[in-house]
């Protein structure tokens, strides 16, 4: 029964998430970012995150399966909650459902990529086959992304009545779900070292740091990628964590980085909305 609360709160706030988005909006992100563009987005999103993660692993005393599950979360971007959460902080909602879509099409190449490559610097032969992630982003993403897309396409007033509806009970599931997960996972929880907490809080916010970086796109876009890069696919890390490391002691790390990312992203969320305030006052006037 647990196991399907997760599915079923990502589904309802995807669709509602897809009856918002605009094709047309979507088509010109993707053309002012450009094959230039798409090539940075791959390095913020998987290739950096991963060498953080490992970098941290060599300079912080983490075990093995601590690496595991933080190298894990690092190559696993695209969190299918975080696009309401960019709408309500008054981000660009439009752009971070294209962040969504590029990463999620990305994800089955260069998750077994970057996986099998890394796991060879560790005498191991790890192969995570694209078809299973192409079926986890299909289903979970891709899916109700296109039914909400139909949805406001065919019945845009029963869209924009249930819209809200879809997400308040896929955020109150949300929250069930998380509460029992703790609650199960209270064990694991308990041996989170120190050094755990700190590998994820450089890794949440370097997520953010990278992306003015390495994207140099203008601020504002700045801004919104940079929120949504802070957002990792947890559960897609449970579930390889689980099927290809066989190992429970990589659980704390990536339950760490949950536990930790919804305070950097509200203290990132005040900071853009602060900054917003003053630079749209009158020169010389404070907000």
């Amino acid at each position: 029964m647990i196991k399907l609360l997760l599915p079923t709160a990502i589904f309802l706030m995807m669709v509602s998430v897809g009856t918002g988005l605009r094709k047309g909006e979507m088509w010109r992100n993707q053309k002012q970012l450009g094959w230039w563009g798409a090539l940075r987005l791959l390095l913020v999103a998987f290739v950096l995150p991963a060498a953080l993660a490992l970098a941290l692993a060599r300079l912080l005393p983490l075990s093995l399966a601590e690496t595991g599950g933080l190298f894990l979360i690092a190559v696993a971007p695209g969190a299918p909650m975080l696009i309401k959460k960019v709408a309500a902080k008054g981000f660009d909602v439009q752009l971070a459902a294209d962040y969504q879509v590029s990463v999620a099409l990305l994800t089955p190449i260069m998750i077994p990529l970057l996986v099998s490559v890394v796991a060879k610097f560790y005498d191991r032969d790890i192969w995570i086959p694209p078809d299973v992630l192409l079926k986890q982003v299909a289903e979970k993403q891709f899916l109700p992304l296109i039914v909400g897309m139909v949805f406001v396409y065919f019945a845009p007033e029963i869209a924009a009545k249930i819209t809200p509806i879809f997400n308040s009970v896929g955020n109150v599931i949300l929250y069930v779900f998380m509460a029992l997960m703790l609650f199960k996972m209270r064990s694991q929880l308990a041996s989170i070292t120190p050094w755990v907490i700190v590998a994820a809080l450089i890794l949440a916010v370097s997520m953010i740091g990278i992306v003015p970086w390495i994207m140099r796109e203008d601020k504002f876009r700045n801004r919104t990628l940079s929120l949504c890069n802070a957002g990792r696919n947890v559960g897609l890390a449970l579930l390889l964590s689980g099927q290809y490391l066989h190992s429970k002691n990589s659980l704390p790390a990536i339950a760490c980085y949950a536990l930790i990312v919804p305070f950097i992203v509200w203290i990132y969320g005040k900071r853009f909305s602060a900054l917003s305030t003053a630079e749209d006052s009158p020169k010389g006037v404070v907000a």
